[in-house]
């Protein structure tokens, strides 16, 4: 019973952590603005913007990066190399 009430307990958890993942732009706007406030930065200064700029940036590539590694893993999924298994042993 308590092993039940512990999985359901961390199901639950689970799908309410995963439904806050998604930001709307104006909440990933703000939320940028608030990282580069911590950081020290100013409204309407140029460092403000160029911070601005680098998490952008910084957000593009990540999903470049992710995208190129989904891809390489189902190509790799599709058609796997010719080393493995079967011609491991030739004796």
């Amino acid at each position: 019973m308590r092993m039940l009430a512990l999985s359901l307990a961390v199901a639950t958890a689970a799908t309410c952590l995963s439904a806050c993942q998604t930001l709307t732009p104006e909440q990933r706007r703000a939320a940028d603005e608030t990282q580069c406030l911590h950081y020290g930065f100013r409204r309407g200064t140029d460092g403000f913007a160029a911070c601005l700029q680098r998490i952008d940036l910084y957000r593009r590539a990540q999903a470049r990066y992710d995208s190129d590694m989904l891809m390489m893993q189902m190509a790799y999924d599709l058609d796997h190399p010719y080393y493995g298994r079967r011609y491991w042993r030739h004796w």
